[in-house]
């Protein structure tokens, strides 16, 4: 059975914002232009199109070939996978549950803002940490992020982290609602890589 690349992309959006996660909580930096697809898909929240949730499917072709190391078994930062799942397990708590209405009122009520200054600006990664750190990681089991103390210790790599952790879980939200599930990782590999190929 085939998978769909929509699904891949969504999947691609969660792994591509997840090794920013690791990026910025090992070295306090991360790239513009990835955390910026990222933090843009939150609040596309009525894209028409899955690939319109990240600006095109070009936007997330790195997290695409991110993905077809790991589905060929190519060596890479273990740690990702594990956070990954906690992010996948972390969204069937999180759909399930009445906060996520109050996180979709947060994200529309900060759209303006992000629309005039950016989703990367410092003000808007501090408003979409804040809502996650009220909201998200509230649930159990938390998504444990870890890294260098130094930057962990500092309020702005906190904050561009739990945002950065909110459109990984709206990744995780989008690739549900598309037909993911971890089998597709027991019984789909070589078909997910088929759809990688596609739409690499």
């Amino acid at each position: 059975m085939s998978v769909p690349v929509d699904r891949m992309l969504a999947l691609a959006g969660l792994a591509q914002a997840l090794a920013q996660v690791r990026r910025i909580a090992d070295t306090g930096q991360s790239e513009a232009s990835v955390v910026a697809t990222a933090l843009d898909s939150v609040f596309r929240i009525d894209a028409e199109t899955p690939a319109a949730v990240y600006g095109g499917a070009g936007e997330v072709r790195p997290g695409l070939l991110l993905l077809r190391g790991y589905l060929r078994n190519e060596p890479r930062d273990q740690m990702l996978p594990r956070l990954a799942l906690a992010v996948v397990q972390l969204e069937r708590r999180f759909s399930r549950d009445p906060m996520a209405a109050r996180v979709q009122q947060g994200i529309l009520a900060l759209a303006d803002q992000a629309a005039r200054q950016g989703s990367t600006h410092p003000d808007v990664l501090a408003a979409l940490g804040a809502l996650y750190a009220d909201t998200v990681s509230r649930l159990r089991p938390r998504v444990m992020v870890q890294g260098n103390p130094h930057y962990l210790g500092q309020q702005a790599v906190v904050a561009e982290i739990r945002a950065v952790l909110l459109a990984a879980l709206r990744s995780a939200v989008l690739w549900r609602q598309l037909g993911g599930s971890l089998w597709d990782f027991l019984l789909r590999r070589q078909a997910m890589l088929e759809a990688i190929e596609r739409a690499a």
